[in-house]
């Protein structure tokens, strides 16, 4: 055989065994790479749920794990075996069964009285549960997707006598008949002014709700809460009546409603970090800006208060305390991240610092409310119990002098919870406790250092580790005596004191 046909041959057959070999080494390649072991259609590298056949792709929370792996309540069960994904009920009552957990379908609500420490799956001591809402049932959308509940605060038509609860949301904000709290109603809901936020605050003045957020240029919302009377189709998407947009995003709002003036703080331009929300060029440097509502539906800017810097929360008063320097004067108290702020703020044009104070072991001074007497401070320190252990730690100062304050005493809660926003009734002290639910705690022996806890409502039944999920606020100023939770997974509980 000629040589060069040999060649030829051989030079052939090497490059179809290279071939060969190559074929074979991406097919393997293919199979790794590509492998679909649970069948269901799609490649493991794609599929949110690679060994549990899935070929939906169902993703209720969109967090990109699919239903049948994901478990977003952690009750043990996963999302695609949850009669209510998104709410922590390992015992899966449904009670007409409809395939619908009791505690996510607002047609099974019925009262839940505290018998035995435990309301349903709630622990409990003096309060019943009488109302709930899921997230689901806060939304026009029922899935609920990515929305997690915020702030909440309260409204009584003067005229029908209605109590509704307003709930702020990611997305959204929600009008709550609770007439009949047994059967609330979801009248209807006014979508974020930009882009969804995990904050959102509202407070009320004149039949009007003021609602701020740290979504991106959203400025204020002024909703009329009187149209509430006149939805006879529930639940509708409502718009605002009016979007001012004189500053942009801001953390929290404060009414003083004698004064008729509206206070947003830690407003933000650029954003701030979470921790120690260093603010980066917000109007005032994130501290109060004084907006005149005294005409509810137009507001404006008289001026505002840079002196402190970063104002988390705030509670505004016109003063009638045992200071006589101060009666009659509109004081701002600020919980401003590492102290808190008294400022005189009667002159928008010349607010004028009174005094400041900080305290040992401090983390986060997050926000505090004033005893009604105005002899005490109430403070709560969002960061403590994570930076220095132990239980939930409540400060409380004595602001009998506001030019001198004074640390008084310090009460350590039942539990290692992370505490929130608290707010005072009379003797009583209302405390937002995240995994710990809302705590009553009594303060009528404040002048003696001693408060104790004397009732609670856990909304979140499976721990009170200190972490950022259940309560995140409370609202108890109806004379029904009627107290609305907001939680952060689990939506809105209304609780009353059981006889």
């Amino acid at each position: 055989m000629d040589l060069r046909i040999i060649n030829i041959f051989l030079t052939f057959t090497s490059i179809l065994l290279l071939s060969i070999n190559l074929q074979s080494c991406q097919n393997e390649s293919i199979d790794q790479n590509y492998a679909d072991n649970d069948s269901d259609g799609y490649y493991d590298l794609i599929d949110n749920c690679p060994f549990v056949a899935n070929p939906g792709q169902i993703d209720t929370n969109s967090d990109g794990i699919g239903d049948m792996c994901s478990d977003q309540d952690d009750d043990g069960l996963i999302d695609a075996e949850d009669n209510c994904p998104s709410s922590f009920n390992p015992d899966q009552s449904d009670s007409d069964g409809d395939g619908i957990g009791d505690t996510c379908d607002l047609v099974d609500f019925t009262s839940l009285p505290c018998n035995n420490g435990f309301a349903g799956i709630y622990p409990c001591n003096g309060y019943d549960l009488i109302g709930y809402m899921s997230i689901e049932d806060l939304s026009l959308d029922s899935s609920g997707n990515n929305v997690r509940v915020n702030d909440s605060w309260g409204w009584k038509d003067p005229i029908t006598e209605k109590e509704y609860a307003i709930v702020g949301l990611s997305s959204h904000t929600s009008f709550v008949d609770m007439s009949d709290p047994d059967n609330l109603k979801l009248v209807g809901i006014l979508p974020t002014a930009t882009v969804n936020s995990l904050w959102r605050d509202i407070k009320v003045y004149q039949n009007h709700a003021y609602i701020v957020s740290e979504a991106y240029e959203h400025g204020m919302q002024v909703f009329d809460l009187t149209r509430l009377r006149d939805v006879e189709s529930m639940p509708v998407e409502f718009i605002a009546d009016v979007n001012f947009k004189d500053f942009g995003r801001a953390h929290n709002i404060v009414i003083n409603e004698e004064s008729g003036y509206a206070y947003p703080v830690g407003n933000q331009d650029s954003g701030r970090n979470f921790v120690r929300c260093e603010n980066e060029g917000g109007l005032f440097d994130g501290g109060p800006i004084f907006v005149n509502i005294q005409t509810p539906n137009a507001p404006f800017i008289e001026g505002g208060y840079e002196g402190s810097g970063y104002t988390h929360d705030a509670q505004v008063v016109t003063y009638n305390g045992p200071d006589n320097d101060y009666i009659g004067k509109e004081i701002f108290v600020g919980s401003n991240e590492n102290s808190i702020d008294i400022v005189d703020i009667t002159n928008k044009s010349k607010p004028q610092l009174i005094s400041n104070i900080d305290y040992n072991n401090v983390s986060y001074t997050h926000q505090g409310w004033f005893t009604e007497d105005f002899k005490y401070f109430i403070v709560g320190d969002e960061l403590d119990e994570l930076s220095f252990g132990g239980n939930t730690r409540t400060l409380i100062f004595d602001l009998t002098d506001l030019d001198n304050p004074i640390f008084s005493f310090e009460y350590f809660g039942p539990t290692p919870a992370i505490d929130h926003n608290g707010y005072t009734v009379g003797n009583s002290y209302y405390l937002a406790n995240y995994r710990a639910g809302m705590r009553e705690i009594d303060i009528s022996q404040i002048e003696s250092k001693q408060i104790n806890e004397v009732r609670f409502f856990d909304t979140y039944p499976e721990n009170d580790n200190p972490n950022f999920t259940g309560a995140w606020s409370v609202y108890p100023y109806f004379e029904s005596r009627n107290i609305v939770i907001s939680d952060i997974w689990n939506g809105l509980f209304v609780v009353k004191k059981g006889n």
